[in-house]
Order: C-alpha cells, then sequence, then structure tokens
C-alpha cells in the first residue's frame, strides 16, 4: 500500500480540526480495524463526548437498508421487480402512475414526485412538512406528506433521486407482509448482518451511547428534533455505529443478506448520475468509474458516509452529528486511499 496508518491518522486529524467535525471515523483493511477515532460530542448541553461506539444517524444511508428488505421480500416471493406500486396501494395516492414498479422505486427511476425534492431547498433544514413531525412515527402516516406530487416523468425513462419513492417502498413492503417497515428491517437486515448497534430511534427519546444532531441557528447550536420525522423511515433515519457498518457490508457482500446474484444487480449500474459523479445501483452509490460502493446521507444534523472498496477490500466510514462536518473528513481519507481522482462526497444527495 502506498499510505500508513500514521498517515491516515495525521491526515484525518488535520481535516477534523480544520471544520471543528463531530463524529466517528473507522477505517477498515481486510475485514480488521485499522484506525477509528471519535471527534467532539454527542450531547453538547451535557458535554458528553463522542466515542467511537456512539451511535449516529445516518439520513439517507438507511435507503440501503429499505433496498435490502424489498429484495429479501423479493427473493422469498413475496414481491417480484415488477410488481406494481397501484396494485398494492388501491385508490391511494393516486397521482402515481398505474406502470410505476418497485424495480423502478428501488432504482430512482419512478418519475413519480417527491415530497422532498432537494433540487428545491436552499438549505436542508428549511423545509417544512405538511404532517407534524412528532407525528411522523409509522409509515402510514406518511401518505399525507406522500399525496399531491405530480409525476415528472414516465416510469423508466430517466433518473430522479427521490426520497418518496423509498417511503413508498416502505409501505409496499408493510402491506404485503402485514409487518411493520421497522421490524422488517430488523428481521430481514439487521439481524442477518449481525448488526446490533443498529435500528430505527426515535429522536426525542435517544438512549444513552447515541449522538443528538445539531445546527446552527442564529449563531447557537441547536438540535435537530424539530427538524426531522420523529422516527425514520424507508427514505432515512436509521442510527448505527461505524463497527455496525463495517460488518454491514462484510455480511451483504458475503450474500448473507440476500444472495449473491442479488448483490450483483444491487451493486450494477442502473443509471449514469453526472450531475452527482456518481451511478446508481438498487439502493446504493456506485462511483462513476471505479469498483467503489456507497452509503451515503445528509440531511439536518447529519452527515454520513460509507464506501466499500472490493479491489483493495477497504471499507471507510465517517458518521457526523452536524449537517456538514463529515464530507471534508471523507474528502481527506479518499484522497490518500484511492489513486487518481474521485468524487465529491458532499457532493451526495439526501
Amino acid at each position: 500500500m502506498s499510505w500508513t496508518v500514521p498517515q491516515l491518522a495525521k491526515a484525518v486529524e488535520a481535516a477534523a480540526a480544520d471544520v471543528g467535525f463531530s463524529g466517528v471515523v473507522r477505517v477498515d483493511r481486510d475485514g480488521e480495524l485499522d484506525y477509528e477515532a471519535a471527534f467532539g460530542l454527542a450531547h453538547r448541553g451535557h458535554e458528553v463526548p463522542n466515542t467511537v461506539d456512539t451511535r449516529f444517524a445516518v439520513a439517507s444511508g438507511a435507503k440501503g437498508f429499505t433496498a435490502l428488505a424489498v429484495v429479501r421480500l423479493i427473493e422469498q416471493g413475496r414481491l417480484a421487480p415488477d410488481t406494481t406500486a397501484r396494485s398494492v396501494l388501491g385508490t391511494d395516492l393516486p397521482l402515481i402512475a398505474a406502470d410505476v414498479t418497485v424495480e423502478h422505486l428501488l432504482a430512482h427511476r419512478s418519475g413519480i414526485g417527491d415530497y422532498l425534492d432537494e433540487d428545491t431547498l436552499d438549505d436542508i433544514a428549511d423545509y417544512v412538512l405538511k404532517v407534524p413531525v412528532h407525528r411522523l412515527a409509522e409509515t402510514e402516516e406518511f401518505l399525507a406528506e406522500l399525496d399531491g406530487h405530480p409525476t415528472k416523468f414516465p416510469a423508466g425513462t430517466g433518473f430522479a433521486y427521490c426520497n418518496s419513492g423509498y417511503v413508498l417502498l416502505a409501505l409496499i413492503a408493510e402491506r404485503v407482509t402485514g409487518t411493520g417497515y421497522h421490524q422488517l428491517v430488523d428481521e430481514l437486515v439487521c439481524r442477518p448482518a449481525g448488526l446490533a448497534d443498529t435500528a430505527f430511534l426515535r429522536c426525542d427519546q435517544l438512549p444513552a451511547r447515541t449522538a443528538t444532531g445539531y445546527l446552527i441557528r442564529d449563531g447557537q447550536w441547536r438540535s435537530n428534533v424539530l427538524h426531522l420525522p420523529v422516527r425514520g423511515n424507508g427514505d432515512g433515519g436509521i442510527h448505527t455505529t461505524a463497527a455496525d457498518m463495517s460488518t454491514f457490508w462484510r455480511a451483504f457482500l458475503a450474500g448473507r443478506i440476500v444472495g449473491q446474484d442479488w448483490v450483483a444487480e444491487m451493486t450494477r449500474p442502473h443509471s449514469s448520475v453526472p450531475t452527482e459523479k456518481a451511478r446508481y445501483g438498487l439502493g446504493f452509490w456506485l462511483d462513476e468509474t471505479g469498483p467503489q460502493v456507497r452509503l451515503a446521507g445528509y440531511d439536518a444534523g447529519v452527515s454520513f458516509t460509507s464506501t466499500h472498496d472490493p479491489s483493495t477490500d477497504l471499507t471507510w466510514s465517517v458518521l457526523g452529528n452536524t449537517d456538514d462536518g463529515a464530507w471534508p473528513v471523507a474528502r481527506a481519507i479518499r484522497s490518500l486511499l484511492v489513486a487518481g481522482p474521485g468524487d465529491d462526497p458532499g457532493e451526495l444527495p439526501l
């Protein structure tokens, strides 16, 4: 290798100090821990420091978990890639076209309107939901948010990153199984992967060893509890640790969550996304030209990226409890670990 652990530590610590990073960094090689470090505070009011086993919300990093739960249901014969959303929705959400399928939703190629359209946002913390956030704890409660958004383009004809599509996948999974989405993710993804510290937690009831998300408003740090659904859903909001993310990649790529044929299908490019300098599979971002597979998330008080490079068997994760702190640290890691030009983790969608 062309880098050393001391070089990595120096690069991470310099980037973290430069931006006042609050969070955890972990790098694994060949399935073994190479480097981990914690920075900043999990709770600012009580001055509780982050530790390497602190749990963080990962925003859209949860889309990979949703995709895996849905694909597992496909393997079980309870769904199919060509199952239409309409066949499950009945008369709900009438603006969703009749030909939108599960596969379209997984690949962000459904064309449905998005309740959280990032193209219209200047500041991620400024969007306002129709439903009070403290009532958004279960999937069915998102129906009012998903309703009333016109189709952008015919299904299958283009790519548009869509948060609504992944909440809709959670809703479809619930309705065909009769089991709640959060329980499905636990049973179909977290338990098979051995993720002991990964779960959808209520942000108004965070347990010990869990970071509160923070954003700056009027020159002061404030928690993100008023900015996000009280409990995450299909499009984002699961909590996890850096160690669990390393475990996740090993389990996923070894076929312990879904079979190897589906691992290959989910990590195969289904769309090129030049505006993000990336490609997209099913639930996972892919490097624009290289072999790296990535989950990423960005929201009020949350910044997260976790990448696995199968060509070098390297995994690196950066979990932060502020809006933007993870990106400079992730860039510093990538510039050291990956030869040649690469994409900017800070430019990924929500």
